[in-house]
C-alpha cells in the first residue's frame, strides 16, 4: 500500500486556530481511495501540537468513493462495453445493404452531431457528480426518474444478453471435436429438410435448411419441440449449465467493483482485436474474399439520392449510432463516476467513440472476406449468404469455418472472440444496475458482494425462460421491446434535463472545473439543440416504423405483443411517475415545489431566498 499526503489551502479564518485539510490518497490492489483528514491545533497558543481528526466519510458513514487504479482500466472498460456483438453482426451488414461506402456518409454525420456529443455528455455527467445513473440527478431532482429508466433497461437487457454469451459458450465447448457437429445432416437433430449447400439445387427453397442452421435451431435451441411462445417447455440443461457459467464469470468480475472488473477487461476488451486480426489474415487468403470486400466497400451514392431509399438509409444510420455507442444504458455514467475528478473526459469521449466506430468498420472486412468465400464456394449470390443478427455469427460464420483446414481450431478462436465481446458488455450493463442502486441506497454500500450476488441470481432466474425449448421466442420478444423505443426516450429526457433544465452553461462550467477549459460552442449547440432534436426525431420514427416481432415464419400472438409493450412502457413510465412523486412530496405551494424540483440540490438555499434561476429568461436562452 502506498500513500501520498497533499496539502490543501489553509482556512480563510486566520484569527482563530488554523485549519489545514489534507487529502490522503491510498493505493491498494491497484485501486485508489481518497479521504480527507482535518488537522487542527490543540490550542491557540504557540507550540500547540496538532490533533488529527479521523478520516471523514459521507453523511451516511460510507467510505469515500473508490477510483480506477489505472486510466487504462477505465478506457478498456468503456471500449469493452461499447464494442459488442452488434459491431460484428450488424454494422457490416447495414453498410453492405445500404450502399456500401455511401452508408458511411450518414453514419459519420450522425456520429458527429449526436453520437459523440451524447457520449461526452454522459462521461462528464458521471465524472462530475460521482454517482450512478439515478444519483447524478441531484442536479435536477425532478428528472431522477430517467435514472431509474436506464437502470431498468440495463436490467431487462441482461435478461437476454447473457443468453447470447451462453450460446457462444455452448458452441465453444462443441468445437473441441475432430469434426464440427454442424458439418453434415446425419445427426439426430436433423430433419428431412436438411440439405448441404453443395447438394442443394434449390437454395431458394424456403423449406430447405443447411446443417449449420439446423444445428443452431434444432441442436442447440431445440425450437422444434416448442409450438410457440405459449409452449416454452423446461429449460435445457446444457444451455442452463452454460448460462450458469456465464453468471459465475460475471459475479466474480463485478463483486469487488472496479477493483476486479478493471482487471478482467484487460483480457475481454483486447482479445476481440487480436482474434479479429487473425481472422482477417486468414479470411483474405480465401478464394472469393476480395469479391466480398469489394461488395462491402462498393459505393452506391444513388441510395442516398433516391428519396425513399435515402430515408431508409439515413434512419438506419441514425439507429445504428444510437445503439452502437451504448449511451442511455447508464453504463458510461457508472464507469466515469469512478474516475478522478480532474480526468480529461473530453479526450476519453473522442478516443473511445472513435475506436468503437473504427472497430465496426474493421470487422466488416473480416465478415465479408468470409461471406465472399462462402458465395464463391457455393456458387450463389452474395446476398444469399449475407445476413445480420444471430444468424451471421451462429449459422453463416460457423458454416464458413467448418470448410477450412483445421476447422476446430478456427471455431475455438472465433467463439472465444464472441465470448469476450459479450462478457465485457454484459459486465457494463450489470455494473450500471449495481452502481446506480448502491449509490441511491447508501445502506447497500457495505454489502456490495451480497447485492451483486442478488442481482446476478435474479438475472439468471429470469434468463431461464430464454433457454427453454421455446426460449428463442422469449429472446426475440425481449430483444424487440426491452431497449428499443425506451432507450431513445430515456436519452432524449436525459439530454433535455441536462441541456435545458440544469443548463448547458452550468454543465459547461462543471466541465471546466474538471478539465480546465469549457466545451466549445459546437458541443454546447449540439447539447442544447441538435442532439435533442435528433433524439426526438428518432423516437417519432421508432413509433412510426414499428413492426411486430417475428421469428422466421412465426408470428407472435397479440397477448405477447402486449406483454412486450408493457415491458417497454414500464421503464419509460419511471420518468412521469417519479416527477409526480417528487412534486407531491415537497412542501409548500405548487410553484415552490416546482422550484425545488428543478433546481440543483446544492442551490436549494437560493430558492429559500426567492432566487430561482430556472424561472428567468436568461437561464433558458443561455448557451
Amino acid at each position: 500500500m502506498s500513500s501520498v499526503v497533499a496539502p490543501e489551502k489553509p482556512a480563510a479564518n486566520t484569527m482563530g486556530p488554523k485549519e489545514v485539510e489534507l487529502v490522503l490518497v491510498k493505493e491498494q490492489n491497484g485501486v485508489q481511495f481518497t479521504s480527507s483528514t482535518l488537522v487542527v491545533s490543540s490550542g491557540a497558543g504557540p507550540g500547540a501540537g496538532p490533533v488529527a481528526v479521523p478520516p471523514q466519510t459521507d453523511p451516511s458513514g460510507v467510505a469515500e468513493r473508490e477510483t480506477w487504479g489505472k486510466k487504462i482500466d477505465f478506457l478498456l472498460s468503456v471500449i469493452g462495453f461499447a464494442v459488442d456483438l452488434a459491431n460484428v453482426w450488424r454494422f457490416p451488414y447495414l453498410c453492405y445493404k445500404n450502399g456500401g461506402g455511401a452508408f458511411l456518409v450518414p453514419y459519420m454525420f450522425f456520429m458527429v452531431i449526436a453520437g459523440m456529443p451524447l457520449f461526452y455528455m454522459e462521461l462528464a455527467l458521471g465524472q462530475y457528480n460521482r454517482e450512478g445513473a439515478a444519483g447524478v440527478w441531484k442536479i435536477c431532482p425532478i428528472f431522477k426518474g430517467v435514472g431509474y429508466t436506464v437502470i431498468l433497461i440495463s436490467l431487462y437487457v441482461g435478461f437476454y444478453y447473457n443468453v447470447i454469451i451462453s450460446w457462444a459458450l455452448f458452441y465453444l465447448f462443441s468445437s473441441f471435436t475432430s469434426e464440427l457437429p454442424w458439418v453434415h445432416c446425419n445427426n439426430s437433430w436433423n430433419s428431412p429438410n436438411c440439405s448441404d449447400w453443395a447438394h442443394n439445387s434449390s437454395v431458394n427453397d424456403s423449406h430447405k435448411a443447411t446443417p449449420a442452421q439446423e444445428y443452431f435451431e434444432r441442436g442447440v435451441l431445440h425450437i422444434q419441440d416448442s409450438g410457440g411462445i405459449g409452449d416454452l417447455g423446461k429449460p435445457r440443461w446444457q444451455l442452463t449449465s452454460c448460462l450458469a457459467v456465464v453468471i459465475v464469470l460475471l459475479y466474480f468480475s463485478l463483486w469487488k467493483g472496479v477493483k476486479t472488473s478493471g482487471k478482467v477487461v484487460w483480457i475481454t476488451a483486447t482479445m476481440p482485436y487480436l482474434v479479429l486480426t487473425v481472422l482477417l489474415f486468414r479470411g483474405v487468403t480465401l478464394p472469393g474474399a476480395m469479391d466480398g470486400i469489394k461488395a462491402y466497400l462498393s459505393v452506391d451514392f444513388l441510395r442516398l439520392c433516391d428519396a425513399q431509399a435515402s430515408l431508409i438509409v439515413w434512419i438506419e444510420a441514425a439507429t445504428q449510432i444510437c445503439f452502437s455507442l451504448g449511451v442511455g444504458f447508464g453504463v458510461l455514467i457508472a464507469f466515469s463516476s469512478y474516475n478522478k475528478f480532474s480526468n480529461n473526459c473530453y479526450r476519453d469521449a473522442i478516443i473511445t467513440s472513435s475506436i468503437n466506430s473504427l472497430t465496426s468498420f474493421f470487422s466488416g472486412f473480416v465478415v465479408f472476406s468470409f461471406l465472399g468465400y462462402m458465395s464463391q464456394k457455393h456458387n450463389v449470390a452474395l446476398d444469399k449468404v449475407a445476413r445480420d443478427g444471430a444468424g451471421l455469427v451462429f449459422v453463416i460464420y460457423p458454416e464458413a469455418i467448418a470448410t477450412l483446414p483445421g476447422s476446430s481450431v478456427w471455431a475455438v478462436i472465433f467463439f472465444i472472440m464472441l465470448l469476450t465481446l459479450g462478457i465485457d458488455s454484459a459486465m457494463g450493463g450489470m455494473e450500471s444496475v449495481i452502481t446506480g442502486l448502491i449509490d441511491e441506497f447508501k445502506c447497500l454500500h457495505k454489502h456490495r458482494e451480497l447485492f451483486t450476488l442478488f442481482i446476478v441470481i435474479s438475472t439468471f432466474l429470469i434468463s431461464l425462460f430464454c433457454v427453454t425449448n421455446g426460449g428463442m421466442y422469449v429472446f426475440t420478444l425481449l430483444d424487440h421491446f426491452a431497449a428499443g423505443t425506451s432507450i431513445l426516450f430515456g436519452v432524449l429526457i436525459e439530454a433535455i434535463g441536462i441541456a435545458w433544465f440544469y443548463g448547458v452553461d452550468r454543465f459547461s462550467d462543471d466541465i471546466e472545473e474538471m478539465i480546465g477549459h469549457r466545451p466549445g460552442l459546437y458541443w454546447r449547440l449540439c447539447w442544447k439543440f441538435v442532439s435533442p432534436c435528433f433524439l426526438l426525431f428518432m423516437v417519432v420514427v421508432s413509433f412510426a416504423t414499428f413492426n411486430p416481432p417475428s421469428y422466421g415464419s412465426y408470428t407472435f400472438p397479440t397477448w405477447a405483443n402486449m406483454v412486450g409493450w408493457c415491458l417497454a412502457i414500464s421503464s419509460m413510465t419511471m420518468v412521469p411517475l417519479y416527477a409526480i412523486y417528487k412534486l407531491c412530496s415537497l412542501p409548500g405551494k405548487f410553484c415552490d415545489r416546482l422550484a425545488y424540483a428543478i433546481t440543483p440540490e446544492t442551490e436549494h438555499h437560493l430558492v429559500d431566498n426567492g432566487e430561482v434561476r430556472r424561472f428567468t429568461q436568461q437561464h433558458w436562452l443561455a448557451v
